[in-house]
């Protein structure tokens, strides 16, 4: 047990001095409830060996027998054998000792206890092999408390040295309630402990407290933050702070966050105690109310974990809230890099929402703005479904005086879909991309007669990618075609491809999945210089060359993904074109196609 405990409960051999420090300090807990006046000090010295002196409550004999001799027995326990009150110590495990023989084969404890004076001193020696000794010793007159000795694991020497001890030392303890110290062989002691916590420091004035905070995220996070928001729960007696990333960090990173438990670092990866959104802060806080897991490397997740995550997430809402009125400059430096974070809260808070509505940006055809904006120049505002969507239609809707939104990013599609409860007169509507068509203007029955050839041939060119022809005139005239590709139709041709390339039952069940969708749309632009000129050309495989040209522009246009064919026909077009380009001979086909487009 002992074997299997020390090496597989704790993530690192590095543990060890936490857990040796977290039993002193709660020894000496222990004893300030029988004496507030006794001294409390926590002495670790290494060379040779590791010792760490306390000046805490110690043990009898009988306490040494019950306590250090039987795993999952703590001192920290009453007289009916249940754990003391949580917020008075950070051991409830009765195992912490363990961890020290991930680096020690043996360990002694010299103790004495401070609730029997007058029973003698005790020494426990026990081995990794799970032998132990236990012996009283009358005649040696020592202080009360406890002193652990490690001998170290041939192979763990290097977690002795003093350095690397003083290191993990403050990385664990620094924020202890007790006078913690480490001395070296040359016998100087180093104060481990730094407290008061720095938020809990008197400083001059609000900027000087403020320029502590930022240095003191700089020391434990690496950044400079936008802001540093004081945290206070006093019901699980959490104070610390929450400093702002000043860089945007993907929404599926969650962010590590520094937990002391009573002053002991309990992880410094803690994720689990802010909501998912909240993932532009960064925390460093302490506790009493919280609970460990057995390794203490993380937080049990249970119902007072979930009220302190709640409790925080309405903190940061609140300053998020506050920042709208007391300083629209912070509120925007923070937006441009976290405007997703604050979508994410929106999205389910209407009070927050209506209070950041002049300031969050959308993907709009009028550019990024805010639907503030965006809702004052269009009553009613299309909205689309995916971002595909929106790249095919952008530039021909603003044209055309559309006011189109992009909703196909997270969370933005249900906020502008809220808008009208909270701007009365602002309507909302979904985006068919026959609404884009029906205000794109029909040309003269006259024109489209006289381009019936260059139409049917148009037709063959783009029928094989399962797509339909059509002219009008729209702006800008830059643009010689608009791809209008219905939802539906993707999905038809997506089946269509899979059950070509299948067989047997599953081709049956994929045929039986046919639908009646209509077919996507290439909108061939009249006003467009160059598609009159296409649309002359006397050389069919020429102007087969450049249909499939524009159709492929007009693919590019929709920025989706391309399909093997697609990547095909688009190599295709483009070998072809060079082909007329370059081919030689006065009389030749390419040349006279160059004439006539010329």
């Amino acid at each position: 047990m002992v074997d299997l405990l020390s090496h597989h409960l704790y993530s690192s051999p590095r543990v060890f001095i936490r857990e040796l420090m977290q039993n002193a300090v709660d020894a000496l807990t222990a004893r300030r409830r029988l004496d507030p006046a006794a001294p409390a000090t926590v002495t670790i010295r290494t060379g040779a060996q590791l010792t760490v002196t306390d000046t805490g409550v110690g043990l009898t004999e009988d306490e040494v027998h019950r306590f250090l001799a039987t795993i999952g027995r703590s001192s920290k326990r009453d007289e009916a054998g249940l754990i003391q009150t949580r917020s008075d110590f950070v051991g409830q495990f009765g195992i912490g000792l363990l961890a020290c023989f991930v680096v020690a084969d043996e360990i002694t404890v010299l103790t004495r206890s401070a609730r029997d004076p007058h029973s003698p001193a005790v020494r426990w020696h026990g081995y990794a092999d799970g032998r132990y000794a236990i012996r009283t010793l009358p005649g040696l007159e020592i202080p009360f408390g406890t002193t652990v000795t490690l001998v170290p694991r041939a192979g763990s020497e290097e977690w002795f040295e003093q350095a690397r001890l003083t290191e993990l030392a403050r990385h664990y303890g620094s924020l202890l309630r007790y006078e913690v110290s480490l001395a070296g062989p040359d016998g100087t002691p180093v104060r481990i402990t730094d407290t008061p916590p720095v938020w809990d420091r008197p400083y001059g004035s609000p900027i000087a407290r403020r320029q502590a905070l930022v240095e003191h995220c700089e020391r434990q996070f690496g950044f400079r933050p936008l802001d540093v928001i004081d945290l206070d729960l006093p019901l699980v007696g959490l104070r610390g702070t929450a400093s702002v990333l000043p860089t945007s960090v993907p929404a599926s990173r969650r962010s590590g966050h520094r937990v002391h438990l009573k002053g002991m670092l309990v992880s410094d990866q803690a994720s689990e105690l802010l909501p998912d959104w909240a993932f532009f802060v960064r925390c460093v806080v302490d506790a009493d109310g919280l609970r460990p897991t057995a390794s203490r490397e993380a937080l049990y997740d249970d119902e007072t974990l979930a009220a302190v995550r709640d409790a925080l997430g309405e903190t940061l809402r609140s300053w998020l809230a506050g920042l709208a009125a007391s300083d629209p400059a912070l509120l925007g430096r923070f937006l441009a890099a976290h405007h997703l974070a604050v979508k994410a809260l929106a999205a389910y808070d209407d009070e927050l929402l209506r209070a950041l509505l002049p300031w969050l940006p959308f993907e709009t055809t009028d550019g990024s703005v805010t639907l503030d904006e965006f809702s004052r120049s269009h009553p009613t505002i299309l909205v689309t479904q995916s971002v595909e969507e929106f790249r095919q239609v952008s530039s021909i809707a603003a044209a055309a005086g559309l006011g189109v939104v992009n909703g196909g990013y997270t969370y933005d599609r249900d906020l502008i879909r809220r808008l009208p409860q909270l701007r009365p007169g602002v309507s909302v509507l979904d985006l068919d991309p026959d609404t884009v068509t029906a205000h794109l203007d029909s040309v003269d029955p006259a024109v489209e007669l006289a381009a019936a050839r260059f139409l049917e041939l148009a037709r063959k060119v783009v029928d094989r990618y399962g797509c339909d022809t059509a002219l009008r005139s729209f702006h800008p005239v830059t643009v010689p075609a608009l791809l209008i590709d219905h939802r539906e139709a993707r999905h038809e041709r997506g089946r269509a491809e899979q059950e070509a390339a299948a067989d047997g039952l599953w081709a049956d069940i994929l045929g039986a999945l046919r639908s009646s969708a209509p077919r996507a749309q290439l909108v061939l632009n009249h006003q467009c210089p160059l598609v009159r000129r296409i649309a002359v050309i006397e050389d069919p495989d020429l102007a087969a060359s450049a249909l499939e040209g524009i159709y492929g522009q007009a693919l590019l246009l929709t920025r989706r993904p391309l399909r093997p064919a697609e990547h095909a026909q688009l190599n295709r077009a483009f070998l072809g074109l060079l082909e007329y380009a370059t081919h030689d001979g006065p009389a030749g086909a390419g040349a006279a196609a160059r004439e006539d487009g010329r």
